[in-house]
């Protein structure tokens, strides 16, 4: 079974924690690539759950400059 975690991880562009159950592989990913905002933004949809994808589209739109 795979190692799944339960941790608190801080989005810099929604500027709030998240708490999220994932693996120990994916904790380490995240932490490769800089935080949560960048490993959401670099990973592909596909091979995210629906949770993770609706936290992508979250951090796009706080991402956006103000028009």
């Amino acid at each position: 079974l795979p190692n799944l975690q339960h941790v608190s991880l801080m989005s810099e562009a929604l500027k709030r924690s998240v708490n999220v159950r994932i693996t120990a592989a994916t904790l380490r990913s995240v932490d490769h690539n800089g935080g949560l905002d960048a490993f959401l933004l670099t990973a592909t949809a596909s091979k995210l759950t629906p949770f993770a994808r609706k936290l992508r589209n979250d951090i796009k739109k706080a991402k956006q400059p103000a028009a």
